[in-house]
């Protein structure tokens, strides 16, 4: 009978670490402390002059600037309202993503608004996936050429010109959790090698990169229409 309960007891034990490892609670620490809410981490602040400060005339009051707050939580992922006005600090990547995440909204005269990380990178969708309900169809070689963009959980995401309410996470195939703009999974392009660059927009007719509001950019005038050689 004692052996049956110290079994019975075991199995418990495990089935509670596997729930632990699930995608959203790897991590036994507590959730990240947010940073005290704020502009971009990649925003460059202007060096300090020693001109003198003109005077103001009037009645005029300092635009008092608002912070952001926590906007949405997905188990231990918290999505604020805004970016943050301090310089962010994400843990080192070691394959299961960044504790903090940045999402810009920017602007391009060639394919229209779509979605750069906190670096400038491109961030992409991919028509085979789908969006209700999230699910990433890229895996295996497809996702060395289209790296998923990733978080680590307790994490923390500070989106700029993007709602906050459609920002969130799924499970991927691996266990990592991979960030999603309106249901749909993003990636960077493998070919992409600096801020702006997208070689990736209409590559075999189903990449694209991410309009703030999830869905796709227009194609760029010299789209790629073929698929690169691994058929992805």
């Amino acid at each position: 009978m004692k052996l049956h309960s110290r079994i019975a007891y075991g199995a418990i034990a495990l089935a509670s670490l596997a729930a632990l490892a699930a995608c959203g609670d790897s991590e036994a620490a507590a959730p990240v402390a947010a940073p005290p809410p704020a502009a971009v981490a990649t925003t460059v602040s202007a060096a300090p002059t020693t001109e003198a400060t003109p005077e103001v005339i009037g009645d005029t009051l300092p635009t008092p600037t608002s912070r952001p707050v926590v906007a949405k939580t997905q188990r231990r992922v918290q999505i604020y309202s805004g970016p943050s006005d301090v310089p962010l600090s994400p843990a080192p990547d070691t394959g299961q993503g960044s504790n903090i995440v940045v999402l810009n909204s920017t602007a391009s005269a060639e394919i229209g608004a779509y979605v750069a990380d906190g670096e400038g990178r491109t961030l992409y969708r991919f028509d085979k996936d789908t969006a209700k309900p999230s699910k990433s169809n890229c895996n295996g070689d497809c996702a060395k050429t289209w790296p998923p963009l990733l978080v680590k959980s307790p994490g923390a995401i500070y989106p700029s010109g993007i709602d906050p309410q459609i920002i969130g996470y799924v499970e991927r195939a691996d266990g990592t959790c991979q960030v999603t703009i309106n249901g749909w999974p993003v990636y960077y392009f493998g070919k992409d090698t600096k801020p702006g660059d997208i070689l990736g927009q209409g590559v075999g007719g189903t990449w694209f990169a991410i309009s703030p509001s999830g869905g796709k950019t227009k194609p760029a005038p010299d789209v790629v229409s073929a698929p690169t050689p691994a058929g992805y």
